[in-house]
């Protein structure tokens, strides 16, 4: 497969009143032709930022983005200008938002918010933009397509609006969707509901999909590969089975023992990652995750470890990686 998307050195910071900003500090990534490649991490370390950083949605000011290349096939985005950037924005890479409540306009339709995008991409009737719009809403799992065309987002349930979510980045048939927490504020159930529909409309069209959540049950079941983050940073990147079998990082170990799971002793305690994520205004020196590691060692403290490789295809920026493997090995 090709690669659609390759992120290099992305840094994204914003100035503020208290000191800098480092919500992107020099992540690199690739997503290839119809897989999907997942962002991982807790609130705060960089998913989203990274995302609005491709779709050229950072606010300016505070935010800008300082280095680095986003190449789409090959065109670097931040070479582009405003106008050039928007007729791919939407058309080419598409986003679905944390909460499709807010991100819908509750004073149009669906229907019109639909065929709005349509047009002005795509430049077809308004016709052929209902059509579109009727198709993809059915694409999606949306019952009696042509009458919701004409309701509100407010006579959705929130399944059913983050369904219309989706259709909206689908409509224009783009190469890349950034899907950012899909699932935030669903059930349980309609959660796994709008991640089968991801994955299969990933397979069906060939979309490329960038997953991004904090949950890494979720990555084990519907990623191809994975990329975890903390702090900024890219602190452990590999396949999803492997990471999920084999973490390198204490911080992917950490969010993996936080998951509840059903081979486990009902008995058995979650085991916490403690203390809190880092004030991205005074980094600590060394490694970020330091404070809240139980490996640290001396080196830990005094130098940022760099992302090398500790397997096939799989990176770790970690000092001890190779106890981590034997810690993993133990408590699999």
């Amino acid at each position: 497969m090709a690669t659609l998307l390759a992120v290099r050195d992305l840094t994204t910071y914003f100035y503020t009143p208290e000191g800098v900003v480092k919500a992107v500090d020099g992540v690199s990534y690739d997503v290839e032709e119809g897989e999907i490649v997942a962002l991982v991490g807790e609130s705060g370390c960089g998913k989203s930022v990274s995302a609005l950083s491709i779709m050229g949605l950072i606010p300016t000011p505070p935010g800008r983005i300082v280095r680095g290349e986003i190449l789409f096939q090959g065109q670097n985005l931040l070479a582009l200008d405003r106008e050039q950037m928007r007729q791919i924005r939407g058309k080419e890479i598409a986003m679905i938002f944390q909460e499709p409540m807010t991100s819908l306009n509750p004073v149009l339709t669906i229907g019109r918010q639909l065929t709005e995008t349509l047009e002005v991409h795509r430049q077809v009737s308004k016709e052929e933009a209902t059509r579109r719009a009727i198709e993809v809403l059915r694409d999606v799992g949306i019952p009696d397509a042509e009458r919701r065309l004409g309701q509100y987002p407010h006579q959705f349930s929130g399944g059913m609006r983050q369904r219309v979510m989706i259709a909206m980045a689908l409509i224009c048939q783009p190469k890349l969707i950034l899907a950012d927490e899909p699932t935030t504020a669903l059930d349980v159930t309609i959660q796994a509901q709008i991640l089968e529909l991801l994955k299969e409309l990933s397979q069906r069209f060939g979309v490329a999909i960038v997953l991004i959540t904090h949950n890494l049950g979720v990555v084990a079941r519907y990623a191809d590969r994975v990329n975890v983050m903390y702090a900024g940073k890219v602190v452990e990147r590999g396949p999803a089975w492997d990471i999920y079998y084999h973490p390198r990082h204490p911080y992917t170990l950490g969010l993996l023992r936080s998951v509840p799971r059903l081979d486990q002793p009902k008995k058995d305690k979650l085991d916490p990652i403690e203390g809190q994520p880092p004030d991205l205004v005074n980094l600590p020196p060394g490694c970020s995750f330091v404070p809240r590691c139980r490996f640290a060692v001396a080196p830990c403290h005094q130098e940022v470890p760099p992302l090398v490789p500790v397997g096939d295809g799989h990176l770790a920026a970690c000092w001890v990686a190779d106890k981590l493997a034997e810690e993993a090995k133990e408590k699999a």
